[in-house]
């Protein structure tokens, strides 16, 4: 008599570090109950995919090439597509886990958990739970009890105003900014315009200065 093996949950990744890519599909596939059926480092290609494989969970990092991981997940929420998405970053998880929730994500994690967590992470929404560690869910709570009367500063951003200020700290342009987020250049100029006024900054200087000083500072806390 022929015994099925138990059907495995199928995973995509969305990662474009490949060394960190091929290190989390190597853990994922240790496990007996899951495989990992296909990888991506741009939106464009982890849209097809999981068109295509239709997997049972989409682990996705926020800082892709082009456009991020934030725009995926709203692409496939705003296209029905019905995947749960883990998020696995090294972001500010103070600054992201609440945007990936509401743009469509059913969990977040930051790289610097270790491997049990992330699989733990994995398994619960795998589960149909939402996943955040405890200190990040505590965050939101408190957040959301505050009626947000604190909040100031980067959190004021929109989600794509915090991807051009990212990038910005990074060291592009403005017309490298329009052709990594598929934006005109008149656009993330009023985009630049809204981020100075937001943070009381008076001129370009004074953003890239404070842009690259938080980008410095968000690399220092992931290490």
């Amino acid at each position: 008599m022929n015994i099925e093996a138990p059907k495995k949950s199928r995973v995509v990744l969305v990662e474009d570090h490949p060394m960190f890519r091929e290190q989390l599909a190597q853990l994922i596939n240790k496990e007996p109950a899951m495989t990992v059926c296909g990888e991506a480092d741009n939106i464009h290609d982890a849209f097809q995919l999981i068109e295509t494989k239709a997997p049972d969970i989409a682990i996705v990092d926020l800082t892709l090439k082009g456009p991020t991981g934030l725009e995926l997940i709203k692409n496939l929420k705003a296209k029905e597509i019905d995947v749960p998405v883990l998020v696995l970053s090294m972001h500010d998880e103070a600054l992201y886990a609440e945007r990936v929730l509401k743009a469509g994500a059913r969990g977040y994690i930051t790289k610097n958990e270790v491997s049990k967590e992330v699989m733990t992470a994995i398994c619960a929404v795998l589960r149909g739970e939402i996943y955040l560690p405890a200190r990040i869910a505590s965050r939101i709570l408190e957040s959301v009890a505050l009626g947000r009367k604190g909040e100031n500063g980067i959190s004021q951003l929109t989600d794509r105003e915090l991807e051009v200020f990212e990038l910005i700290g990074r060291g592009r342009t403005t017309r490298e900014i329009s052709s990594h987020l598929h934006l005109g250049v008149s656009t993330v100029d009023t985009y630049r315009a809204r981020i100075k006024t937001k943070l009381h900054l008076e001129n370009s200087s004074q953003l890239s200065h404070e842009a690259i000083r938080w980008v410095s500072e968000g690399q220092k806390a992931s290490v």
